[in-house]
């Protein structure tokens, strides 16, 4: 009993060492932001706390024609447009998939999970000749449009479907309801776990998205958050406080939809281990 015990307190302390390591990069960025600049890169705990970086950010920015405060707000409107867009896309073609009998039902989901297996970096040339051709280059269209479907949330939602009663969608179909009434009312309530991890994570991959943003997207007013801030660290590397400040707010919205959608992504973690 004893030997179980030294075992427990050292798995626990080895866990806590690692929660540490994870955490500490965001706890010294988030303490940094707060810092004078001289003392960024000397002090752990500065002597005193300042706002000026901040400061910088939502006012000073716009005389270096980096506006900061649009870029978050063009991140904030690109995430979550993309974000709605996959949820609602892959829900109907979960349905259509795991209830809805096709001939080429079988091969369309075979073919999902074929896309799956390419990285996603091996599309962006010829997507980008493509958007090139429409014109869109320097548009909120590039950034939205090859996002709005995912194959990874279509076979998410396809396989938590398939965990619903039948019995649900025939007491449906009796009272006359149509598919997308069924997929809305019925089968979204029901997979609010899926939802909610399709939607976090495709909202932090659009939110953190650099690459793709920085071929397509030379405009500054139009820029997301994360390459306007590379491009100012890139022309202006002495402004490191600023910098810092705008990563801050740059992970700001993703703790506050973690902290609220963590049940139901807790919840659907722990289904997806059973």
């Amino acid at each position: 009993m004893r030997r179980e015990k030294i075992i427990s307190y050292i798995i626990t302390f080895v866990l806590l060492f690692l929660a540490v390591v994870w955490i500490y990069p965001y706890l010294w960025l988030f303490i940094s932001s707060f810092k004078p600049a001289e003392d960024i890169f000397t002090t752990v705990f500065p002597k005193r706390l300042t706002l000026e970086h901040y400061h910088f950010i939502f006012v000073m920015a716009n005389k270096f024609e980096r506006p900061f405060v649009r870029a978050f707000l063009n991140s904030l409107f690109v995430s979550s447009t993309v974000t709605f867009s996959v949820i609602f896309t892959s829900m109907l073609m979960g349905y259509a998939i795991s209830r809805i009998r096709f001939k080429i039902g079988k091969a369309v989901f075979n073919f999902i999970i074929y896309q799956m297996l390419f990285p996603g970096f091996m599309f962006m040339i010829p997507m980008f000749i493509l958007i090139r051709t429409f014109g869109w280059l320097n548009t909120y269209q590039a950034l939205i449009v090859p996002s709005l479907t995912s194959s990874w949330g279509i076979f998410m939602f396809a396989q938590n479907f398939k965990s619903i009663p039948q019995d649900y969608i025939d007491a449906a179909k009796i009272d006359g309801a149509n598919s997308l009434w069924i997929v809305l009312r019925i089968m979204l309530p029901l997979s609010r776990s899926t939802a909610s991890i399709v939607g976090l994570f495709t909202f932090i991959g659009v939110w953190d998205n650099f690459l793709w943003p920085l071929m397509v997207m030379k405009d500054y007013k139009k820029m997301p958050l994360s390459v306007l801030l590379a491009s100012f660290n890139h022309e202006y590397a002495s402004y490191i406080g600023p910098v810092l400040a705008g990563a801050v707010i740059q992970t700001i919205p993703m703790v506050i939809i973690f902290l609220l959608l963590r049940n139901y992504f807790l919840q659907g973690i722990s289904m997806s281990l059973r």
